[in-house]
């Protein structure tokens, strides 16, 4: 029984919270609905975890959806690349929905409950379809999927911010714009090649070789996906959507959006336009490069003047973004290796972080920096599990941020860049400062609240420690994470001798090399 069921998993790793969403409204009690979230999202975390095991050893699994095969089929096709991400994803939204029954009591209108967990459903939903599907305009479809529940979830926190309203609002206006040019470039591959699946576009443009076309669509399709990542400068709707949402809503963004949107363009850059594509190396070394950097400097030394702590890691998020596309850039095995590590890393550091934050709001309803003085004391728990995410997030040695900085430096001096080595090390120096003012103000500052605030319920205490330990497990022990982003890595490498799809049974995977 339980083998006819994992014959299915891909497919059930996205119709499972697809059918819970409209659950949810049919139900019409909250209670109701974030069981049927909670347990669509244990799901489909099993099923990323199967998937994950099955892919390590550098097998790929193709799905046929409908009977019909690729390329003229839908296929969902699996590798350790996105395995990796739909784990995270899964993994995240499992947590989230735990941690989400406490969080929303203070943030959202209770009459909107049941809406809240549908748009997070349908937000998962659309996160795992862009991740596993193997056909670029369903890619396009889930984005969208995504985005528009992502817009929702976003205005929700107006019943505790007006601004939130405005935030979705920006937020809808660059999402909008980054999906047209995105759905545009796809368009001038379909009208080169005439095919949307993903391992045939890559063996019918290394045939056709470079032209005007090819370049126009990735352009196109580069800047659509930057926009959807928030690299610099096109990341100007993220600090007020993580600011003003609801502090779930930024828990689950934060470690899964903007990731999904960089394994979307590592999809693209390297298995479709291929690993040794000029034109695409040009753009990356003399563009994306110093955008990085910038980036790197620029949103950290910004997060250092902010006064609210939810804005603080918006910021701070941006730099990190640069740190996972500065990896990407170097075109090489241990660059590529250290952006898919830090994609990993990031999103269970910051993830915590996150929490921690919602834990102070539901108590002290602020985000405020000056609002927190003296609530290490008061709220222990989310306090020491705020430090040890933030030393995740320097790079101290033993967290998980140390690894991905230790591989992203060992990557720029294979490639003699030993001046990016410094800047990377300058950085991380930044965010002590921004992390330290927090510190500060939780345990050495006198308490500004005179009555005594109560700790934060378990049900938010446990999945933000699940983060947290997360964070210092893979510190210590890297074999997961390391080997999965480097057999991610020579995936990637390698996709420019893309073999031909492996034979499927239709509507069963199955696997091969």
């Amino acid at each position: 029984m339980l083998s006819a069921i994992l014959a299915h998993a891909p497919a059930l790793q996205t119709v499972v919270p697809l059918i819970a969403a409209p659950l949810c409204v049919l139900f019409g009690r909250r209670h109701f609905a974030w069981v049927i979230t909670l347990a669509a999202s244990l799901i489909s975390a099993f099923f990323a975890a199967y998937l994950l095991a099955q892919t390590l050893d550098g097998s790929i699994i193709s799905y046929e959806l409908g009977g019909w095969a690729p390329p003229l089929g839908i296929e969902y096709r699996i590798d350790a690349v996105n395995a990796f991400v739909l784990f995270i994803v899964a993994s995240v939204g499992a947590l989230v929905a735990f941690y989400a029954r406490e969080s929303i009591e203070q943030e959202i209108d209770p009459a909107l409950h049941v809406y809240f967990y549908t748009a997070f459903l349908l937000c998962l939903t659309g996160l795992l379809g862009v991740t596993i599907t193997g056909d670029a305009f369903n890619v396009f479809v889930f984005l969208e999927i995504s985005s528009l529940s992502t817009y929702t979830l976003v205005a929700l926190g107006a019943g505790r911010d007006q601004r939130a309203l405005t935030a979705a609002y920006n937020y809808l206006i660059m999402g909008t714009i980054g999906a047209t040019f995105f759905v545009i470039g796809i368009g001038f591959l379909y009208m080169l090649t005439g095919t949307l699946n993903m391992a045939d576009l890559a063996e019918r443009i290394a045939a056709l070789g470079d032209n005007r076309t090819l370049r126009i669509a990735f352009v196109f399709i580069f800047v659509g996906i930057g926009l959807k990542l928030a690299m610099f400068p096109l990341h100007l709707w993220l600090p007020n959507a993580y600011s003003y949402a609801p502090s779930v809503v930024s828990v689950f963004l934060a470690a899964t959006a903007t990731k999904v949107a960089v394994y979307v363009m590592l999809r693209f850059l390297f298995t479709i336009f291929g690993f040794d594509y000029g034109f695409q190396a040009a753009t990356l070394q003399t563009i994306v490069v110093p955008l990085a950097v910038i980036a790197m400097f620029a949103s950290s030394i910004v997060a250092i003047f902010q006064s609210d702590l939810k804005r603080m890691l918006a910021y701070s998020s941006v730099a990190q973004i640069g740190y996972i596309l500065l990896g990407i850039s170097l075109l090489n095995k241990p660059g590529l290796t250290a952006g898919i590590i830090h994609l990993f890393n990031h999103a269970v550091i910051k993830g915590a972080l996150f929490m921690a934050v919602g834990a102070f709001v539901y108590r002290i309803g602020s985000s405020r920096i000056e609002d927190l003085r003296g609530i290490g004391k008061q709220m222990p728990w989310m306090a020491a599990a705020f430090v040890a995410a933030g030393l995740g997030l320097i790079g101290v040695p033993l967290t998980a941020g140390f690894i991905s900085k230790w591989y992203l430096i060992q990557a720029t001096l294979d490639e003699g860049a030993w001046w990016l080595a410094l800047l990377i090390v300058g950085s991380s120096l930044l965010a002590v400062i921004y992390v330290w003012r927090v510190v500060e103000a939780m345990y050495l500052a006198a308490p500004v609240q005179e009555a005594p605030v109560k700790k934060a319920p378990w049900s938010m205490i446990v999945p933000t420690w699940i983060m947290v330990l997360a964070s210092l497990y893979f510190g210590i022990n890297t074999e997961l994470t390391g080997k999965a982003a480097s057999t991610a890595a020579d995936l990637l490498i390698q996709a420019t001798q893309i073999e031909k799809a492996p034979e499927t049974v239709p509507g069963a995977p199955a696997a091969g090399e």
